[in-house]
């Protein structure tokens, strides 16, 4: 598995994150050969959140990774929090509080990463501010970074926290790429010139923060996947031709197709399924020309001006 920096920070990670928020459907052996699995692929990150399962999911996670301090040792541990039932929470209280419930759930000391994860209105960014200085100090997390936020959300934070903003997750795949596709349709009138989140794309390459895409197999907002779906005939027979090419999967062209991408994302895989986690992890190894990148975008319905 090859790897890069995280964000502007000095943290080696893999290129694949495994995402977690699933593991709650495998039972205890499943989710044992599942997590030993991504370590035998070098996918040693593993991304959580304090909502999957109600936190249920990261405790299944420590228990099928058997977690004592060796183990913790060599992995990596990504955390989500701020979204509770009917609002959203930034505030020093619920951040601090959060954190505390996922390292113990996780049994662990620190997390490698914190994520803010979704934009909460009422943030007081001054108290954001507070409480990563209290976990930096504390040692209960090392990073921190942001999940579904815009250029100025980031920026309004930026003033008032001192620590790097080393990561943003955000939903991307290729039929979910209004972030890419607007930066070549500038000043057109049509849909695809319309900018929904203020840049991102250019602002986290320009401040060095890694952007991880979640659901990169989803179309629409969990409508389902776009692999081997009769909606997108065109865009699955061009992925199947660079599959065969390359004597992988379909699976693996998809996250070969973001990985692509120059701003050196940091894809965030959502399967329990083994054999399509090796599929995916395969993808590491995989550069695809920018004609294939570019088939494959047009591929999927957008159109060059």
């Amino acid at each position: 598995m090859k790897t890069m920096k995280l964000g502007n920070s000095a943290l080696e990670v893999p290129v694949i994150a495994v995402g977690c928020m699933r593991i709650k459907s495998l039972n205890k052996a499943e989710a044992e050969r599942f997590v030993q699995t991504a370590l035998e692929e070098g996918a040693n990150f593993f991304d959580h959140a304090d909502i999957y399962g109600s936190g249920v999911c990261e405790e299944i996670f420590a228990d099928a990774i058997h977690m004592r301090q060796d183990v913790r040792e060599n992995i990596i541990l990504q955390s989500k929090c701020g979204i509770r039932k009917g609002m959203f929470d930034f505030s020093k209280e619920h951040i601090l509080e959060s954190v505390d419930g996922i390292l113990k759930r996780l049994r662990t000391d620190y997390l490698d990463i914190l994520l803010l994860h979704r934009p909460d209105a009422l943030v007081e960014p001054e108290e954001v501010a507070e409480a990563f200085d209290v976990l930096e100090r504390s040692g209960k997390v090392l990073h921190f970074g942001v999940s579904n936020q815009n250029p100025l959300q980031i920026q309004l934070l930026k003033k008032y926290v001192k620590q790097p903003i080393v990561a943003n997750q955000l939903q991307l795949s290729i039929t979910n790429a209004t972030m890419i596709t607007n930066g070549f349709n500038v000043n057109m009138e049509n849909d695809s010139a319309v900018n929904r989140d203020g840049s991102i794309l250019d602002f986290c390459r320009l401040n060095d923060i890694t952007i991880q895409p979640w659901s990169p197999f989803q179309y629409g907002f969990f409508e389902g996947v776009f692999l081997g779906n009769d909606k997108f005939p065109e865009l699955n027979q061009k992925i199947d031709e660079v599959a065969e090419k390359y004597s992988v999967s379909n699976t693996t062209i998809a996250i070969a197709w973001l990985l692509r991408h120059p701003a050196r994302m940091q894809p965030v895989t959502g399967t329990m399924n083994i054999e399509r986690l090796k599929d995916c992890c395969k993808a590491s190894d995989i550069q695809l020309t920018r004609e294939e990148w570019y088939g494959i975008l047009r591929a999927a319905g957008n159109v060059l001006p």
